[in-house]
């Protein structure tokens, strides 16, 4: 699983020109996941995301996570994160997960981060999405649960 982390002052999703999700201070996390992927691969990304300290303590330094500063999620799933394009002009979406596989993994990486009382938000799997994010910093971080381990 990949995961593209954004920390943000606020963030919302539309679908069909209708807002579907909605966070102040916290992260839009950008979540694709891959057809080799695992409930594993889930756990290990949501925790992770969930106790990430990249929110500023009293020095300025980035040492607070989303419990210590009552940040929310909104998590969108991007199966575009796993395209590949090393040949010609367009990317192959060969590695991303099928959409059952892919949907199943992405809710239980949400459910995961909520077990540990956090707020998440999310867009409509595989709908055309409209993402208003204010990043702030700009702070963005990249995690791959098989690289990472």
């Amino acid at each position: 699983m990949r995961a593209v982390i954004q920390r943000v002052s606020k963030a919302q999703v539309a679908v069909d020109g209708e807002v579907v999700g909605r966070i102040g201070k916290g992260y839009v996390i950008l979540l694709g996941v891959s057809e080799d992927d695992t409930e594993e691969d889930a756990q290990y990304l949501a925790e992770k995301c969930a106790f990430l300290r990249v929110f500023n303590d009293e020095q300025g330094k980035m040492n607070l996570s989303l419990a210590d500063v009552g940040g929310s999620i909104l998590s969108i799933s991007q199966f575009t994160l796993y395209a590949d394009c090393r040949k010609g002009r367009r990317p192959s979406f060969i590695q991303a997960a099928r959409p059952e596989k892919g949907e199943a993994l992405y809710e239980r990486f949400n459910t995961i981060i909520r077990s540990y009382g956090i707020t998440v938000e999310t867009g409509i799997f595989g709908a055309m999405m409209d993402v208003d994010i204010y990043n702030q910093g700009p702070v963005t971080i990249i995690i791959n649960s098989k690289e990472e381990k």
